[in-house]
């Protein structure tokens, strides 16, 4: 039994250094602000047997999932914005997607994915007269879009609306400045 005690202490005190050394090499990743690879290694504390290491881990590991929920969530660009905003319309978070795109659009107002995203948002919440602005100018910007939106079940709620059908059609498509 006392070899067994000898063996079980050993393997405790294995663990016990694993769960420092992984705790030190988190607190020097979050020195350097590298929040994902701290809490990488913050995680693997909180499974480990140290409860006074634990307890510091687990704030250290909330510290670091809010550094980089506030890095995620503070788009810059124009593109940030976008990538956010498609995010959330897939995710069928309308207002917060138009909201961002807006910010984008407002940044970069010749950017077609961006008026075509916004279409497809006002497409969805049921503003029809704006989807369809915006998808006007999405066509105009990137002519390509025309084929896109024809197939795009974000656009359903506009496939019987004849200004829609004109819009993406191939044959009927009038460029900016001439009459359609």
């Amino acid at each position: 039994m006392s070899h067994r005690n000898s063996r079980e202490k050993k393997h405790a005190d294995a663990a016990y250094q694993a769960e420092v050394k992984n705790f030190e090499t988190g607190a020097r990743y979050l020195q350097k602000q590298n929040y994902e690879k701290a809490k990488e290694c913050f995680e693997k504390v909180l499974e480990g047997p140290a409860n006074e290491i634990t307890d510091r881990a687990r704030v250290y590991h909330r510290v670091c999932e809010q550094k980089l929920d506030h890095h995620q969530a503070t788009p810059r660009t124009a593109q940030e914005f976008y990538v956010l905003a498609v995010a959330q319309l897939n995710a069928r978070d309308l207002e917060s997607a138009s909201e961002n795109l807006q910010k984008a659009n407002q940044m970069e107002p010749s950017r077609g994915h961006i008026r075509y995203a916004l279409a497809a948002v006002h497409a969805l919440q049921g503003n029809s007269d704006a989807a369809l602005d915006h998808l006007k100018a999405a066509i105009e910007l990137e002519p390509r879009t025309r084929i896109q939106a024809r197939r795009d079940d974000d656009f359903q709620s506009l496939a019987e609306d004849s200004r829609f059908k004109r819009l993406v059609s191939a044959d009927s498509y009038a460029p900016s400045g001439t009459t359609s």
